[in-house]
């Protein structure tokens, strides 16, 4: 008796999938300039402004190696936070996110997809910046600390993505734009990624621990020795909290 062979191909191995979800959803954002251009130099051309050229007159390689720590936290909470955040909500509202629930596709593709393509910008932005430090800042790091800063990066985008998914699952496509910055550039402010906590009144440091901005920069910092002393197991209890929690809140919003 001749049997049949259900074995799927290589070619269409659930595998497959992910990885070819995960690089068209890249390639399009990269293809995307009002996505690719800010996201990618923003953080760069502020880390060239202040870390770079005010810095040699405010604080020397000191300086450098503390806005070459935030500055990542920042550009990274930009990769996230808008490419969920904006291309979930006008997804949703174009009605592709009904489109995508039909396809024979493996279920999670869409959001390991997104979360791929926000992880991978988060590693092309801490490699620009690594590069601009130690060329032209004089930043002179461990190897360690190098590769550290990198992984904190890549995997610090984790909780901006589930921040983005909640806010993409929440908001039209026309409004998304405004609250991602209501979000973004207010807790960017206010956990001294733009500028040491320090220097503004004591009320910002005291209430710098409720912003998850904040227990990213401080492991970023600790990395590059300018942290605020606080243990490595709250700042990673906060962010996974905080991850677990904005993702379930979306899931709840997207499957109704």
């Amino acid at each position: 008796m001749n049997t049949i062979d259900m074995t799927l191909p290589a070619s269409r191995t659930p595998l497959r999938s992910y990885w070819l979800e995960a690089k068209y959803e890249f390639l399009r954002l990269l293809r995307t300039p009002m996505f690719s251009v800010p996201t990618l130099l923003f953080p760069t051309l502020f880390y060239v402004l202040f870390g770079v050229l005010m810095a040699g007159s405010r604080g020397g390689v000191a300086a450098a190696q503390y806005l070459l720590a935030t500055y990542g936290v920042f550009g990274v909470m930009g990769a996230a936070l808008f490419g969920f955040g904006v291309t979930v909500a006008i997804e949703r509202q174009n009605g592709y996110l009904v489109l995508k629930r039909v396809l024979p596709m493996p279920p999670g593709a869409y959001l390991l997809a997104k979360m791929a393509m926000a992880m991978l910008f988060s590693a092309i932005i801490s490699t620009l910046l690594a590069v601009l430090a130690f060329t032209l800042a004089g930043v002179e790091l461990q190897p360690w600390q190098w590769a550290t800063l990198l992984v904190v990066d890549v995997a610090g985008a984790l909780p901006f993505c589930a921040m983005g998914l909640y806010i993409g699952s929440l908001v039209g496509g026309n409004g998304a734009p405004a609250v991602v910055n209501i979000v973004y550039l207010p807790m960017t402010f206010l956990s001294g990624l733009w500028m040491p906590l320090k220097m503004l009144p004591p009320v910002f440091a005291k209430i710098a621990v409720v912003w998850p901005a904040w227990h990213l920069g401080q492991l970023a910092l600790k990395v590059v020795g300018h942290d605020a002393g606080r243990p490595v197991v709250m700042h990673l209890a906060v962010l996974a909290g905080i991850t677990v929690v904005f993702f379930l809140l979306a899931r709840r919003r997207l499957s109704r």
